[in-house]
């Protein structure tokens, strides 16, 4: 018999987001780690809001919101908050239930110098580290480090000439409209005498055989056995900063670690200070070799773990993959170092929580 379509919703329903959420989909799983670290974080919490005042919105919506964001690659804030109105995933996993409103997208703004700081999510990763070290996913000997260019949220055309005080000009201004024509031919840029009038902490640079962007970098250390973010760091692009984030990252897993230490890393790292640096540290720099004025010798390349390394070492590829693809760190949406910085971090720790996720899957198959 054909049912009739029901017009008129009922006055009174009973719906529960638990029950609308499949008890194996992947997002549970993601939901109790975050938890757990939302929960051993709660004294950090605490301490940054005033004793007395408004309520405010609580900081676990914010945290598990910007997850979100970050998971689904969600473009903006604003788009975020229109998918918690009607995706009853989303507002499951954020925590927040149906008889509340969403918040205006103008939240996270005012909430992103207190909340959604480089502090806040430094500490978040750490305990979601914590969790894979607990559950013994950690290697404690062998590690594969690597950086990469993170596009800033600026244009070439803001790159402009430093003034007498060193901030950049100002630049055509109503000329043209917002978006004038501007020749770059013949003119010689650089960092020394260039700076972006959009994002001051952004540089130019490039990748060997691509174009020239307003770039920051990015760096990780990670451990070979599961392929999980061990620590990271986002500095200026400059020439150096590769090798300087290497040995800074090095020298925090060290002063966790005894023993012997080995770290696997490509040619652009395999320079005469940067290995001596790393020896000096008690770790085997396992560095890819260059055909001419190689830095390592034959008491590494003869080793038999030498080989192991180099093909565990391109793991790190997957991690920033995953971060510029899913990320959304392709193309950075924040301005300024310390903001790049805690939304980089951020993605770090959503890459373990996925990269946990899929380990405790695959060990329930066992």
């Amino acid at each position: 018999m054909r049912g009739d379509e029901e017009r008129q919703e009922g006055f009174i329903m009973f719906i529960s987001l638990e029950d609308r959420i499949p008890s194996d989909h992947p997002l549970r799983a993601i939901r109790r780690l975050v938890d757990e670290a939302l929960r051993e974080m709660r004294p950090l919490l605490d301490s940054l809001y005033a004793e007395r005042g408004r309520v405010s919105i609580p900081p676990e919506y914010l945290l598990r919101a910007q997850l979100v964001q970050i998971l689904f690659a969600i473009p903006s804030e604003r788009r975020l908050c229109e998918h918690l109105q009607y995706n009853l995933l989303f507002r499951w996993f954020v925590g927040l239930p149906l008889s509340e409103a969403v918040w205006h997208p103008t939240t996270f703004t005012k909430n992103r110098d207190r909340l959604l700081s480089s502090e806040v999510a430094e500490v978040f990763f750490e305990h979601i580290r914590g969790q894979a070290a607990a559950r013994k996913l950690l290697s404690r000997e062998h590690f594969s480090c690597d950086g990469t260019l993170l596009e800033a949220a600026a244009s070439l055309k803001s790159f402009r000439p430093k003034s007498e005080d060193g901030e950049p000009d100002a630049g055509p201004g109503g000329q043209g409209g917002r978006n004038p024509d501007v020749s770059f031919h013949g003119e010689k840029r650089t960092n020394q005498t260039h700076a972006s009038a959009t994002d001051p902490d952004a540089r130019l640079c490039r990748i060997k055989g691509k174009e020239a962007k307003l770039a920051y970098r990015g760096h990780l250390l990670i451990e070979n056995r599961n392929g999980l973010i061990v620590s990271s760091a986002l500095t200026i692009a400059t020439g150096k900063a590769e090798e300087e984030a290497a040995l800074e990252l090095l020298g925090k897993e060290r002063e966790r670690r005894r023993g012997r230490l080995t770290v696997g890393a490509d040619r652009g790292y395999n320079t005469r200070s940067f290995v001596a640096a790393v020896r000096a540290l008690n770790i085997t720099p396992h560095v890819a070799e260059k055909k001419r004025y190689s830095a390592i010798d034959q008491r590494t390349t003869t080793w038999e773990g030498y080989a192991v390394s180099l093909r565990r070492r391109k793991i790190v590829e997957e991690a920033f993959g995953w971060m510029k693809t899913v990320g959304g760190l392709r193309k950075l949406r924040h301005r300024g170092q310390v903001k790049v910085r805690a939304v980089f971090t951020f993605t770090c720790a959503c890459f373990n929580l996925v990269r946990l996720r899929t380990l405790e899957a695959e060990q329930a198959l066992w």
